[in-house]
């Protein structure tokens, strides 16, 4: 069949590579000059099915609540006059129940660890390079009774195919050494032997060259404007340059997947929340972070990947503006400064803000639409490097007409 995939960020592009791998023939529509340049730009590059919490957790309104006034929360909540953003905010706050929390992490912890095994299916059947890093991540708590609370909290993923084992501050820095002159400040960490990390736009980006190989077409600068409709199928997408056909579409647009699918009838609840990274070279410097890791109190993750180091944090709620004030990543380098003092060069980091498409429950939305043609794979929030392999797969095979190798429980647009 002639595939059209709608997007070329992570999602799009594993798609694509799932389409491609069962025979398709496969054309690739994005806005963009290049794939991964748009939410995938500069993730976090954590694989990290050890840290599948929901967000929507009864501890995420009081947060939200205190960054009214401090500037220091992890999760941000900024005023709008969309009425579309009040809409979802509601739905979060309903999921921020205990067992709404347990059930949605649950949901997501199980997709990303059937996304992990198709991620290394994938790496050994094409090759593609993205400067990953084995050898687990590390997850750091400051106090004991924060350890203690977080490894019971652990349960819930160890119990659903994760390996989680919990350190002292000297286990620690025997995972990393590069920590061991700070290991006092923290009581210990939940490490993830299994969690992986690695450059997602690189990854995006050479898996597009390699798929080119393979004969599927890209068509960048382009952007998707809306569909032609006959009866219950897409006869056809219009773009900014033409008309394309297809058989089958894949809708993989991110943020602004709800805004093409209003038109055909659904309200997908998928809106933006922003977060905010940081990239600094680490050539030439003397005690660089070897595995990846997230600091819990401050919820700042870190990526060391080639020769540079990937900062991110911050979860924004507060619409589709990407812009940014040196004061947004203040918490993140005091942190990395802390950890790591020497272990890149802070002074020539570069500055990003992107977009993640979340639902509310935390998971994405994937397989059919009210179009028996058109499919959904979208909303993998702020996991989508980690979901992205797994959640293709599972669209391409519910195209073939196979079941999908998960419960797609709170994960479809049609019951």
């Amino acid at each position: 069949m002639k595939a059209l995939v709608l997007g070329a960020g992570i999602v799009g592009i594993t798609t694509a590579y799932e389409l491609n791998r069962d025979g398709h023939e496969v054309t690739v529509i994005d806005r963009e000059e290049e794939p991964a340049s748009f939410t995938s730009f500069s993730n976090a590059g954590l694989f990290a099915p050890g840290h599948a919490y929901a967000w929507s957790s009864p501890a995420a309104p009081k947060i939200l609540l205190r960054s009214l006034w401090r500037g220091d929360q992890a999760l941000r909540f900024k005023f709008s006059a969309d009425p579309r953003f009040w809409k979802w905010m509601w739905r979060f706050w309903g999921q921020c129940t205990p067992e709404r929390a347990a059930l949605n992490t649950t949901r997501k912890v199980r997709l990303c660890n059937y996304s992990l095994d198709v991620f290394h299916d994938t790496v050994k059947r094409s090759g593609v390079a993205y400067d990953g890093r084995t050898g687990g991540l590390l997850y750091l708590y400051r106090s004991p009774e924060a350890l203690a609370a977080a490894a019971a909290k652990s349960r819930i993923l160890t119990d659903n195919g994760c390996r989680i084992e919990t350190l002292d501050r000297d286990g620690v820095a025997a995972k990393d050494p590069a920590l061991a002159p700070v290991k006092e400040r923290f009581a210990g960490a939940l490490y993830a032997p299994d969690d992986e990390s690695g450059d997602c736009r690189l990854f995006a980006r050479n898996m597009g060259n390699w798929l080119k190989q393979q004969g599927v077409a890209f068509r960048y600068n382009t952007t998707v404007r809306g569909f032609e409709k006959e009866g219950d199928r897409i006869s056809a997408v219009i773009t900014d340059r033409g008309r394309e056909t297809a058989d089958v579409i894949v809708l993989c647009l991110g943020v602004y997947s709800p805004h093409l699918a209003r038109e055909l009838g659904h309200d997908l609840p998928i809106y933006p929340v922003k977060g905010y990274a940081i990239t600094a070279p680490m050539a030439g410097r003397n005690n660089p972070p070897s595995i990846g890791g997230v600091d819990e109190e401050t919820l700042v993750a870190y990526a060391p990947y080639g020769d540079r180091v990937r900062v991110t944090a911050t979860a924004e709620f507060s619409g589709y503006g990407r812009g940014h004030v040196p004061k947004d990543f203040a918490t993140m380098l005091s942190t990395m400064k802390t950890l790591f003092p020497d272990g890149a060069d802070w002074d020539k980091a570069s500055y990003w803000a992107g977009l993640r498409p979340m639902t509310p429950e935390g998971t994405p939305i994937l397989g059919p639409s009210r179009m028996k043609n058109l499919w959904f794979n979208t909303g993998q929030g702020h996991m989508g490097w980690t979901m992205s392999h797994g959640a293709a797969r599972i669209t391409v095979d519910l195209i073939a007409g196979k079941p999908p190798a998960i419960a797609l429980d709170g994960m479809t647009a049609v019951t």
